[in-house]
């Protein structure tokens, strides 16, 4: 399956890792998913604070 997303390596101190897998089980999402999620929520919120940040292609 093709995807336009990043790959990279994320080390976690082994209490969080846990803590994000028992919320991405309670969530139905991969620990994956529910770190991008956890992600956008954040940057969500840090835009709204600060302004949007903008990217470049």
């Amino acid at each position: 399956m093709a995807t336009n997303k990043r790959v990279f390596t994320l080390r976690l101190e082994e209490e969080n890792f846990e803590k994000i897998k028992y919320i991405a089980e309670r969530n139905k999402r991969s620990i994956a998913m529910q770190i991008e999620y956890l992600i956008e929520q954040y940057v969500e919120e840090f835009e709204k604070k600060n302004g949007e940040i903008r990217v470049q292609d």
